[in-house]
């Protein structure tokens, strides 16, 4: 089978790495792909974004079957447009990904198919949201509408934060038109779990669980990114913990937009809070988390190409999952600044003698090679990913594979997997 990948980030990196081990991959493209990509996948010229550019590259190059890894293009119909091609897609279609696309959406469906998320109101004008706020109060949560590369969601421990953040999203357009309007939500006391299924129209197989840290420096402190690192699997979801979840939020969505004439198939990421009345969905996403699939990339013991082209193809009744015992954890190296501003271009060596230890690998996000020099180009630059018999062996493996990186331009959580470690005492 010949597969093409769509992304360039850490993610794309894990699914390519995972996918070429298939014996059923006898070709593997990445578009556009990225230096640790490059090892593993041949690397083409085109954006996600293209979508013409990757339905023709598809096309001419007789590609069986396309994963495509970030959300944007899911949003923009590129599942349609492959499927019209007659390539097999992993991913959902334009209707089904607006799960992602629009949070307002996402919550309207909740409320009309039972699932259990936290209450909420949606504006489309600054002045009313404060106002909400005003008589709520705080502690409190504003999410911009629309896609925002996993940092359109603030906490507001007070409602001057509230406020800020109103403006922040709708009066000065940080986000550009994905801040049109705004979900205003209740705030949730709990741990986070990231839950992956896969699902084809109204079937779906747990995928694994992780938490991930969301928060730049230790003890969970500082501004909001697209995740700092990430464990698998974790103590807060037991095999019934598993079945309440999918029966209680995975399979009412799956069902509920078979109903709605949209029929979900792809994999189905939601974000949930366990809270003393059980998991309620904080969101939905229409693909793999990241850095979550780093991690589960690294667990999954089954292959992972069969996995995925089941699901696209409707054959979920026809494969079983299997997971390593090992745990795994990665740690994010971003560069200084992240997510403010921070510099491009700062070499990075030492990649090699980390992946000297054993269970280490490192995932590609933001790099590129210039005469033969790793360069960083990105905000999240690598995913140092390790294996271990427990989280805390892992988390002292990947921090060891650290350790051995040389880059004065980056920095990292030094406490990934920390909840898990407390909790194992």
């Amino acid at each position: 089978m010949k597969v093409l990948v769509v992304g360039s980030g850490g993610r794309e990196h894990a699914l390519c790495w995972a996918i070429a081990k298939s014996s059923r991959c006898t070709k593997l493209y990445c578009a556009p792909g990225n230096p640790g990509i490059a090892a593993v996948a041949e690397c083409v010229e085109v954006a996600p974004e293209d979508l013409d550019g990757v339905v023709a590259f598809a096309r001419d190059h007789a590609v069986d079957f396309v994963v495509v890894g970030p959300e944007a293009p899911l949003v923009a119909g590129l599942g349609d447009r492959l499927a019209a091609a007659g390539i097999a897609v992993f991913g959902p279609s334009q209707a089904a990904a607006e799960i992602e696309g629009s949070k307002t959406l996402m919550k309207d469906l909740c409320a009309k198919y039972g699932i259990a998320t936290a209450n909420y109101a949606r504006f489309d004008e600054p002045d009313a949201a404060k106002e909400y706020i005003r008589a709520r109060g705080a502690p409190i949560v504003v999410k911009a509408n629309g896609l925002a590369a996993g940092k359109g969601v603030t906490v507001c421990h007070n409602v001057n934060e509230a406020y800020a953040a109103i403006d922040h999203v709708m009066t000065e357009q940080t986000f550009g038109t994905s801040g049109d309007e705004v979900v205003i939500e209740q705030y949730l006391e709990g741990e986070e779990v990231s839950f992956f299924a896969l699902v084809d129209g109204a079937r779906a197989i747990p995928f694994g669980a992780c938490q991930d840290h969301k928060a730049r420096d230790d003890g969970d402190k500082g501004p909001n990114t697209g995740g700092m690192g990430a464990y698998s699997p974790t103590p807060l979801v037991s095999p019934a913990l598993e079945r309440e979840i999918m029966a209680r939020c995975i399979l009412p969505m799956a069902k509920g937009l078979v109903v709605e004439g949209k029929p979900y198939r792809g994999v189905l990421f939601a974000g949930l809070m366990m809270t003393p009345d059980g998991p309620k969905v904080l969101e939905y996403n229409a693909r793999f988390g990241d850095p979550e699939c780093q991690v589960l990339m690294a667990r999954l013991k089954s292959d992972a190409l069969e996995a995925l082209y089941a699901c696209a193809t409707g054959r979920l009744d026809r494969i079983v999952v299997d997971w390593r015992a090992e745990a795994a954890l990665t740690v994010v190296m971003a560069a200084k600044g992240y997510p403010g501003s921070y510099e491009k271009g700062t070499e990075i060596l030492g990649l090699a003698e980390a992946e000297e230890i054993e269970g280490v690998y490192v995932f590609h996000a933001g790099t590129r090679r210039e005469n033969g020099r790793l360069l960083a180009t990105g905000g999240r630059v690598l995913g140092v990913t390790a294996l271990g018999a427990t989280v805390a062996e892992a988390q002292r493996n990947a921090y060891e594979a650290v350790d051995r990186i040389r880059w004065p331009g980056g920095f990292c959580r030094r406490d990934i997997g920390w909840r898990a470690i407390r909790r194992a005492g």
